[in-house]
């Protein structure tokens, strides 16, 4: 039985995977099984944000491994402590909380922003506004929140409290922002599984003062934008905006399973003992990974280079006459055809080497954040070929 075959027979079929079996990896590009080389402009919709095993991420986390594993979080461990101290400092947050995906931070978002108000205002506060085309998790709270009815099917009934204002609709934000249930606006700054579609900086001010004048706390998912995805550490600081709280996961630890949600001095006291928890959260590996990525996206220079591939990508492909527009910032590109299928330009491009991802109708692209110039030239030669066919 061939790999496909065997992985068919048991895992659960919730994926539409493309027929490539991944069998190792080094620097921005892959093989599978066959040998075929790939290069990586998906890095695992973002996670692999160093690329494949880099040297001293690898070095660092197999330390870990050979020192230890695991700990509960009954006890305290050096390697979270500095990687907590690491993170709020980059990040310009009071403190965090570790757990494993994406989705398990803005469960604590949702449940940080209504502590916060039930603690303040007592019961009856709890309804968070999200935007149309946001996409969350997909556990039931986080699915709740998620405003893409695609997503919705088969899970009934959802948790209440969750309310969809049209993204860069400031009059629907001003109606919403009435009912006297409100405690939070949760935004994606940059909608990645929406088609990598940036909010309007006039709706992000208004999102911002509308809710500081009635202690509406705002949530930033930056899941999939933070860690230098944009050339900021942060997509809120393209903005000029920091969020009460942040949500971050994919890239943060360059592939182990990591999520953080970051809160800002007023909610850095809102969870208290028993309130919330994850056995996994803030692993010594996966805070290893943590510590080896920050090492690197803070170093002199590597966001601005973030910041000038991703002007060179979208200057190639401003070239190609089947490209429509494209959207996103910095390593985050939305490529809208005029044309062609998405995801017929995705399966051909992994038959001739080259991994992309899409977004609804678009190609999406997220490669990793350390990829050279020549390998952007030889990736999107390939992509442009394509298009041009």
């Amino acid at each position: 039985m061939n790999t496909i075959d065997k992985f068919n027979s048991h895992v659960m079929q919730s994926y539409g995977r493309y027929p490539l079996v991944m069998e190792e990896g080094s620097g921005r590009r892959c093989k599978d099984e066959n040998g075929m080389e790939y290069i990586d402009f998906g890095s695992g919709i973002g996670t692999n944000s160093l690329g494949y095993c880099d040297e001293k991420w690898a070095d660092a986390v197999c330390a870990q491994v050979r020192t230890l594993q695991h700990s509960s979080n009954y006890y305290y461990t050096a390697v979270q402590a500095d990687f907590a101290d690491r993170l709020c400092n980059a990040s310009g947050y009071k403190s965090v909380f570790f757990c494993n995906s994406g989705a398990e931070a803005n469960e604590c978002a949702i449940k940080v922003a209504r502590k916060y108000s039930f603690d303040k205002y007592g019961k009856g506060r709890h309804t968070i506004i999200t935007l149309v085309n946001s996409f969350h998790g997909r556990t039931i709270a986080t699915l709740s929140a998620t405003g893409q009815d695609v997503f919705h099917n088969y899970f009934f009934p959802f948790v209440e409290g969750f309310v969809n204002v049209a993204a860069n609709d400031i009059d629907d934000l001003k109606a919403k922002l009435e009912d006297k249930t409100v405690c939070a606006v949760m935004l994606e700054y940059i909608q990645g599984e929406g088609g990598v579609r940036a909010l309007d900086q006039e709706f992000v001010d208004a999102v911002y003062e509308l809710c500081a004048a009635k202690d509406i706390l705002v949530i930033a998912d930056e899941v999939q934008t933070g860690v230098g995805r944009t050339g900021k550490f942060l997509a809120g600081d393209c903005f000029g905006k920091k969020a009460d709280i942040t949500t971050l996961a994919k890239g943060i630890a360059g592939g182990l399973p990591m999520g953080a949600c970051l809160v800002n001095e007023k909610c850095s006291g809102v969870l208290t003992a028993g309130t919330h928890g994850s056995t996994f959260g803030g692993n010594p590996i996966a805070c290893a990974g943590g510590l080896a990525v920050l090492d690197r996206v803070e170093s002199e220079g590597f966001l601005d280079e973030v910041c000038k591939k991703g002007e060179f990508i979208r200057s190639e492909l401003a070239k190609c006459s089947e490209v429509e527009a494209l959207s996103g910032i910095g390593l985050m590109v939305g490529i809208t055809l005029k044309n062609k299928d998405a995801h017929d330009v995705a399966q051909k491009a992994l038959e001739r080497g080259l991994l992309v991802l899409t977004a609804k109708e678009k190609v999406r692209l997220l490669p990793p954040l350390t990829i050279s110039y020549d390998e952007l030239k030889d990736g999107l030669k390939i992509l442009i070929e394509i298009l041009e066919e």
